[in-house]
């Protein structure tokens, strides 16, 4: 085994370092006004927390800090953006599903399935899912303040989540940032859905959540904010993970993963056991490395990152 490190570099957009407020999330439990949201948010979503939502756990953030929270992957493709959320109820493997996958992110396709179950890896299946995503860890462990905050509140209300996700396609669909490219359909109707074009290619988005969900200045270029154009070939191979058995039901606030309603929640996350017929868990610490482990280099990591997650020339086809 031979083992390749190289240093690791963020570089940070300018815009990011403008949207500074909009990364700092008030933690559970703290009333602090919403500012600066789109107003007349979509009709028929809840703009206080309703009666029924689950009250166990940490309280839930003003939907205006909800809607902070899920800018960031609100715009993912649906197949995408309910493998994060299902792996963020799991904060604590992401440091290591993260570091794992720089190390082997240049294996793809039968090779990188086949790496992920000799290594007999002890992550969640729902972690596992998002390993051939190097950029989406990397963003959920670059920020695992913002990962806990997001994994609570999907745990202690999906309902909650989903609701803030549809505002917030809403507002950016309102603006004409979010619609149907050659990567992905943006359905519209009383629930936006975003799917892949090509149901094996899944793109991750890279945008600026200060830009994307508000009004655009006199002689911005909508079309080219939100760029779809890196993302990852998800075959068969990652079927036992839940890719291509995943939906959204948003009218009845369900989550099917791996063709079951996945039913984590803040009460019984200590003895939730979601199935996943093909995956064979892992309790022990992982076997030695049978591959090399090759971190990412720069050149790899030169293309600045926005909260969307996408980045160049890291994705794979």
């Amino acid at each position: 085994m031979r083992t390749i490190c190289r240093t690791k570099l963020f570089a940070v957009p300018a815009v990011a370092l403008a949207m500074t407020m909009l990364s700092v999330v008030p933690s559970f439990g703290q009333n602090y006004p919403p500012q600066g949201y789109p107003q007349g948010q979509a009709q028929g979503y809840p703009q206080g927390q309703p009666q029924g939502y689950p009250q166990a756990g940490p309280a839930l953030p003003p939907p205006a800090q909800l809607d902070q929270l899920v800018s960031r992957i609100a715009l993912y493709p649906d197949p995408l953006l309910a493998q994060v959320l299902a792996a963020s109820t799991f904060g604590d493997q992401i440091p290591a599903a993260a570091a794992w996958a720089d190390q082997h992110h240049y294996l793809n396709g039968p090779a990188l399935a086949g790496a992920i179950n000799n290594d007999h890896l002890n992550f969640d299946p729902g972690v596992q899912a998002l390993l051939p995503f190097p950029s989406v860890l990397e963003m959920m462990n670059a920020d695992m303040y913002w990962t806990s905050q997001i994994g609570n509140a999907f745990l202690v209300s999906q309902q909650a989540v989903m609701d803030s996700v549809q505002r917030m396609r809403q507002s950016s669909m309102r603006y004409g940032y979010l619609r149907t490219n050659p990567q992905v359909i943006v359905g519209g109707g009383p629930y936006i859905t975003i799917m892949p074009a090509n149901p094996e290619f899944i793109t991750v988005p890279y945008y600026d959540p200060g830009v994307v969900f508000f009004p655009p200045r006199p002689g911005f270029v909508i079309g080219g904010a939100i760029n779809f154009g890196y993302g990852v070939t998800i075959g068969g191979f990652f079927r036992p993970w839940g890719w291509g058995l995943n939906r959204w039901d948003w009218g009845a606030h369900r989550l099917y993963v791996n063709d079951g309603i996945w039913g984590r929640t803040w009460v019984n996350r200590s003895t939730y056991v979601h199935p996943y017929g093909g995956v064979t868990r892992y309790n022990a610490a992982p076997p030695p490395e049978r591959h090399e482990m090759i971190y990412r280099s720069p050149q790899e990591r030169d293309v600045p990152h926005s909260y969307g997650g996408g980045r160049g020339r890291e994705e794979h086809e």
